[in-house]
């Protein structure tokens, strides 16, 4: 890896752990489950390899932490802020804590704790879909909350907007300290991805995010306007 490489700010964007419905394959937007055991646990085994001084992600590089407000995604920001052994550096984290509806999943409206074919039924029963099947990234959702991917493609890149010009700024000033946390849902975080690479949400491009966790995003040969995905990560040896 080049210095210039080494340089390069990430973003790194976590999946809250597993609850009952992603479990079982309901949609959860608005509505707000709390983790399963296992899924705290799922989280806190991702937590001890890739948080901490030294690794993947080293609390003294963070400079911001944007997460979801649902209580699935601040129960998994806890769990991994408890990797942080030392209660200053954690309290430094905290403070670097932002909380927006702007990664919150996407509104799924009267989809919301449906499987989808109860949603391509209910779809079918109002006169939808007659020509070709529902897909969220073309098609969206519906009923109070529901977004269309114009929807989420404009509060998405707004945060990316955010994002880039914090990123923008450290490039510009050498400063190593710059990473910045996600931690958020399935849906939207694909989204995010998406639009991360400044595809239309329509693009079929097949990505996968287990509950609990991890993917890097960065910037290709240290250029803002190249932004890219790491495909493979190193894992720093801890200290």
């Amino acid at each position: 890896m080049s210095d210039k490489d080494a340089a390069t700010p990430r973003l790194f964007l976590i999946r809250h752990g597993e609850t009952e419905w992603s479990r079982n394959g309901r949609y959860t937007g608005i509505s707000d489950l709390p983790l399963l055991p296992e899924g705290e646990d799922k989280v806190r085994q991702t937590a001890s390899v890739v948080v901490g001084p030294g690794r993947l992600i080293d609390p003294s590089k963070i400079t911001s932490i944007i997460c979801s407000p649902r209580k699935r995604a601040t129960r998994t920001l806890e769990i991994l802020l408890e990797q942080v052994p030392d209660a200053d550096a954690r309290r430094t984290l905290e403070s670097k804590i932002n909380k927006t509806e702007d990664i919150a999943e996407w509104g799924y409206g009267d989809y919301d704790g449906l499987h989808t074919h109860q949603i391509l039924e209910l779809r079918k029963s109002r006169g939808h879909d007659t020509d070709r099947e529902w897909d969220i990234w073309r098609d969206g959702t519906e009923g109070s909350g529901g977004e269309s991917p114009s929807q989420v493609t404009e509060r998405l890149d707004g945060l990316i907007s955010t994002i880039t010009n914090i990123h923008k700024e450290a490039l510009e000033s050498d400063n190593r300290k710059s990473n910045i946390v996600v931690v958020a849902h399935g849906h939207i975080l694909r989204a995010f991805v998406k639009r991360w690479l400044k595809f239309d949400l329509e693009t079929k491009l097949e990505l996968m995010l287990e509950p609990g966790g991890v993917c890097g995003l960065s910037y290709a040969h240290g250029n803002i306007d190249s932004r890219a995905v790491l495909v493979g990560m190193s894992f720093p040896r801890s200290s």
